[in-house]
């Protein structure tokens, strides 16, 4: 593998949710900067790399995003073979498109690998589908966290007809429940809020949209969790959670 930078995902938690190509690239890789919500369990398939933590998280502090432009940029020009280790999906509020155009404007050769996005593992091990003939023919991803604290369209996103799958939203709660709720959603619309997800430690908790804030206080839901909000939640019962496979 020649000298370059790979933005890998590395799926949702579950290193046994690693691509095949994202191994690859581990495999051969001399420096891998990884993320906070990247399970240390995927480093064993870079045991001579030099790991390097560009950790990002809400409410807590953060390796500023040029800081770790600069460093792939270093890297690469010594001619090394870098990996960007991101959570979930490099391009699923990942800012791989962002890192990627930054290198190619500086003579980086980039690939991106895709990883399984934490939103529609998590469902899937709860058992929702994100999308079901006759229940739901959409979903739209969104983040409830954005750079200038702007307001999402919760009207829009309302009226959507798709599954919602919320990322970042455990802070945020009160303004996604009244924005959908003023935007037409029915108060008894199901939502699940799923901490962790494809972990061993993954927890879920069922509820409406006018109930999400009393119970998930209760609940003491905490970051990382993804929010899946519509009627495939209710339709959930008949599908059996994924079970994890042993050597």
């Amino acid at each position: 593998m020649s000298a370059k930078v790979w933005l890998v995902g590395a799926g949702p938690g579950d290193p046994e949710l690693l691509t095949l190509k994202a191994v690859k690239a581990l495999n051969q890789a001399d420096v891998v900067m990884i993320d906070d919500l990247v399970n240390p369990a995927v480093l064993e398939h870079c045991p001579g790399a030099r790991i390097v933590s560009v950790g990002k998280r809400g409410g807590c502090r953060s390796t500023p995003q040029a800081f770790i432009h600069r460093l792939m940029l270093r890297y690469a020009r010594q001619g090394k073979c870098v990996v960007r280790l991101k959570g979930g999906d490099p391009c699923i509020f990942g800012r791989g498109s962002e890192e990627a155009d930054w290198l190619n404007e500086h003579g980086i050769e980039v690939e991106m690998v895709n990883g399984i996005t934490a939103g529609l593992a998590g469902a899937t091990h709860c058992g929702i589908p994100l999308t079901l003939r006759g229940v739901a023919r959409g979903v739209t991803l969104v983040t409830a966290h954005t750079q200038d604290d702007s307001s999402l369209n919760w009207a829009a996103l309302a009226q959507s007809g798709t599954t919602l799958v919320v990322y970042m939203g455990v802070a945020k709660l009160a303004d996604i429940q009244i924005g959908l709720l003023a935007g037409g959603m029915r108060g008894e619309m199901p939502v699940a809020m799923i901490e962790n997800a494809s972990l061993p430690e993954q927890r879920e908790c069922r509820s409406s949209l006018a109930a999400m804030q009393l119970d998930a206080a209760a609940f003491a839901l905490k970051s990382p969790a993804i929010l899946v909000i519509g009627e495939v939640v209710r339709a959930s019962s008949s599908l059996s959670m994924p079970q994890r496979l042993h050597a």
